[in-house]
């Protein structure tokens, strides 16, 4: 029994890490609805490449004001199909984020693909780049 619960764990090595990086994805998705923007900086990198689907590109200042202004207001953001990957110090985070804006006071529903690229930098998952894009289907 004892190598049976050792095999399923040995299979799954960063199981503990995606855990963690999951509930940073969580972390960020709350803090863009809420507009909190001490959190938007705590979570992202000061370098952070942040791309749209329409390639209109932000580094975190930019993004951070937008959110904060309300620019970008984002009343509801859901995030569908997510995938975690890790190797070494980087996660690669895929999903569909689907979300109700009220970017420039126009209502709209959005639904695009995300690709977020995490980092551990000092024990701490950190968001260096975000790259969105218009789904095919």
């Amino acid at each position: 029994m004892v190598l049976v619960q050792f095999s399923a764990f040995a299979q799954k090595p960063n199981a503990k890490e995606e855990v963690i990086v999951a509930h940073q994805v969580e972390i960020l998705r709350q803090a863009m609805i809420d507009a909190d923007g001490a959190k938007l900086k705590a979570l992202t990198s000061e370098k952070l490449n942040y791309v749209h689907s329409n390639g209109n590109f932000q580094n975190q200042t930019e993004f951070i004001d937008g959110i904060v202004s309300g620019k970008s207001n984002f009343v509801t953001i859901e995030f569908q199909n997510q995938t975690i990957t890790i190797q070494d110090n980087v996660a690669i985070v895929k999903h569909v984020l689907s979300a109700h804006t009220k970017d420039d006071g126009i209502d709209r529903d959005i639904k695009i693909g995300i690709m977020l690229v995490w980092q551990k930098q000092k024990n701490n998952w950190i968001l260096i780049a975000r790259q969105a894009y218009k789904l095919t289907t």
